[in-house]
C-alpha cells in the first residue's frame, strides 16, 4: 500500500491507499492504525482502499479541533469529498466503527454499503462492556483474542527501534488517551438514538470469542439500524479480520458485491 499525507481543513492525515475499483473507506480501532495489513491488502484487490489514521493518532493533526463525534464525521465527511470519490464503501473496526456508524448516519449520500466490525458505540447493562483503559496487557489478550498466543500476528505502523524499546508503548498510550474523548468512562455519545437514520445496505461483522465487545453487541446494532445483517466469525475475538481473516474477507466480500 502507498503511505500519503493529505491536508484537509488545515488537518495533516495520513492515509494508506491501494487498489483500484469501488471506493472504500477503512476507520482503524482504538489502539491505531494497522498499517499496509494483510486483510487491507487483499480488500484492495478489488476496491480503491482508502484507510486515514484517525486525528491525534502517530503523525496525524487536528485531534485538539475536533469537537466530539459529530466533529469527527465531519472531518470524514470532508476528507471523502476531498478525494473526488462520491459515494464509498465504509468499514469501521471497534472504536472506527463506532465512527463509521456516525458517518452514515450523518453521511448517506456518502455511503454506498457499511461493514461494522467488532463496533463500539452502545451500552447495555447486561452484558456491560470492559474497560479497555485500565486493563493490563495480560488481561487485554485474554479478552481480546480467542486465542491469546496470536496476539503477536496483530498489523501495526509501529516498527521496533532497538534503540528506543518505549516508543511503541508510548505510542500507544498516546492513541489510547485520544480514544478516551469517545469511548471512556463508556462508549455511548448518543449512537443508539442515531442509527435509524442509517440508509446504507449495513452488515454487522463480529468475532464470537470477543470479550471485548460481547457478540450481543452485534445483534443490538443489528436491531437498531434498518435492515441489518450479522455475520458472526467463530473462533475469532475482537479481530476477525487478523484471526479468521479468510472467514471475514467471504463475508465482507459477499456482502459488497450484492
Amino acid at each position: 500500500m502507498t503511505l500519503r499525507t493529505d491536508v484537509s481543513g488545515g488537518f495533516s492525515v495520513r492515509v494508506w491507499t491501494a487498489g483500484s475499483g469501488s471506493p472504500l473507506l477503512y476507520l482503524h480501532g482504538l489502539e491505531g492504525h494497522p498499517g499496509d495489513a494483510p486483510f487491507l491488502k487483499r480488500l484492495a484487490e478489488r476496491h480503491r482502499v482508502f484507510a486515514p489514521e484517525l486525528p491525534g493518532y502517530g503523525e496525524s493533526s487536528g485531534f485538539e479541533l475536533i469537537d466530539g463525534i459529530l466533529g469527527m464525521a465531519l472531518h470524514h465527511r470532508q476528507l471523502v469529498t476531498s478525494w473526488g470519490v462520491g459515494a464509498l464503501d465504509v468499514i469501521g473496526h471497534s472504536l472506527g466503527g463506532m465512527l463509521a456508524a456516525e458517518f452514515a448516519a450523518i453521511n448517506p449520500q456518502l455511503t454506498r454499503r457499511l461493514v461494522l466490525v467488532d463496533a463500539y458505540g452502545l451500552w447495555m447493562d447486561d452484558p456491560q462492556v470492559p474497560d479497555p483503559f485500565v486493563l493490563n496487557e495480560t488481561e487485554l489478550k485474554a479478552k481480546k483474542w480467542a486465542h491469546p498466543e496470536a496476539a503477536g500476528i496483530e498489523p501495526s505502523i509501529f516498527v521496533a527501534d532497538p534503540a528506543n524499546p518505549g516508543a511503541a508503548a508510548l505510542q500507544r498510550s498516546k492513541n489510547l488517551s485520544v480514544a478516551t474523548k469517545f469511548m471512556w468512562p463508556i462508549p455511548d455519545r448518543g449512537l443508539r438514538g442515531r442509527l435509524g437514520y442509517v440508509e446504507a445496505p449495513t452488515l454487522v461483522v463480529h468475532g464470537t470469542e470477543d470479550r471485548l465487545m460481547p457478540v450481543a453487541y452485534a445483534d443490538e446494532f443489528a436491531r437498531l439500524i434498518p435492515d441489518a445483517k450479522v455475520a458472526r466469525i467463530d473462533d475469532a475475538g475482537h479481530l476477525p479480520m487478523v484471526e479468521c481473516e479468510d472467514a471475514f474477507m467471504e463475508a465482507v466480500e459477499g456482502f459488497l458485491a450484492g
